[in-house]
Formats: structure tokens, sequence, C-alpha cells
């Protein structure tokens, strides 16, 4: 982790659109090439955050995705603002537009649930739980792939995940309204996901998404 002074990081934000904020700053910036900076701030005094900060596990988890050949960002620097008591990530945004953004594409609605299910599948047989899984963090590139973005908060395991996790992530990716519903509007999802491992039952598949 790289430290970044305060004027440096100025420099660095000169120009930047502002992506998210919240009542203690800014959280996630575009700077004027096209980059992203995401922050990150220690929410508590005791945390995991203060010997493994979240934007190195950004990093790393790029890494491991990469690795098993998932798209995802390309981490340019990790950065330390310690003006600002802020971490902070430098990163090549993954090209493409989230599934949360193509829901109103009707016409390949079940398609992407097919896609989707295919990916999640993937992912879980590729050791990759991953606790922020939302329609707004998968991305379809434009080379028709699914990648990831976000994963700060996410684990890997070298093994395939065990059917007790697989069914929890799935009701991680249920708590948006929004997304349940565009999910379970037909069953693409769930029988491109059963199709595409070997773990999970029909019934328990279906007694998660329920």
């Amino acid at each position: 982790m790289q430290a970044l002074d305060h004027a440096r990081y100025l420099a660095l934000r000169e120009g930047a659109h502002v992506l998210e904020a919240d009542g203690t700053g800014d959280k996630v910036l575009r700077l004027r090439d096209g980059s992203m900076l995401k922050l990150f701030r220690r929410k508590r005094l005791i945390t995991s955050a203060a010997w493994y900060p979240y934007a190195r596990r950004f990093a790393d988890n790029c890494t491991t995705l990469a690795e098993r050949a998932i798209p995802c960002p390309r981490v340019l620097q990790v950065y330390r603002i310690a003006e600002i008591a802020r971490d902070a990530v430098h990163y090549e945004p993954l090209p493409g537009k989230t599934l949360r953004q193509l829901l109103d594409d009707a016409d390949s609605n079940d398609d992407l649930r097919r896609q989707l299910g295919a990916f999640i599948a993937q992912l879980h047989d590729k050791g990759v739980y991953f606790r922020s899984a939302h329609l707004g963090n998968v991305v379809l590139t434009p080379e028709g792939q699914l990648g990831l973005i976000d994963i700060a908060d996410m684990r890997t395991f070298r093994r395939p995940l065990r059917k007790a996790q697989r069914l929890r992530n799935f009701k991680h990716m249920l708590r948006y309204q929004e997304d349940r519903a565009w999910l379970l509007a037909s069953d693409a999802f769930a029988s491109a996901y059963l199709a595409a491992q070997q773990v999970c039952s029909s019934s328990e598949l279906s007694a998660a998404l329920s």
C-alpha cells in the first residue's frame, strides 16, 4: 500500500466526477482519465480493516478473479491517505453495463437470466463466495461476458463452494426487491444454474429462492 499525501490526492481528484458519497465524504470518483478511485474508511476502531484494509482486499480479490479467468476491474495502485483517514484503490473499471441497467430490455431478459445462472454456477465451482452479489455488481461486457465489480466484500476458496455456502449466497442475491422480482420472473436463472453444477438439487435451490 503506497502512501498518498493530501496535496497529491487533491491533484489526482481535480476534475473528478463524484459517483458516490455519503455524510462522511466521497466514496467513489471517476477521474479525468476515466479511471476510478474508490475510498474506504474504517468505521470502528477495532476492526479487521486495521490489519487488512478493504482497499487491499479489493485489489487482492481482483488478482484472484483474474487468475480464475473471471472479468473484473484492473487495479493500478492501492493508497493510504493519512490526512483524510482513508484507504483507496485506483483502478480501471470493467467496461460494460450492469445487469440492473439492462432490466428494461425485455427481449433479452431470459437470455440474461440463463447467462447469469451459468455464471453464478461458475463462480461457485471456482470457489468464489460473493457476499455483495446483486444485479448492480454484475457487468455484461462488450464481449458478451459477465464479470464482477465492487468486490471488496468477497471471499475465495481453493475448492468449490459447499452446498450450504451456495444456498446462503442465493439469499444474498434476493435481498433487493427489484433483483428478486427479475430473477424469479421465470425459471431461466434457476434452470441454468442447476444445469451448470452438480451440488445443489432442484428442491434445495427452489427453497433457497423462495
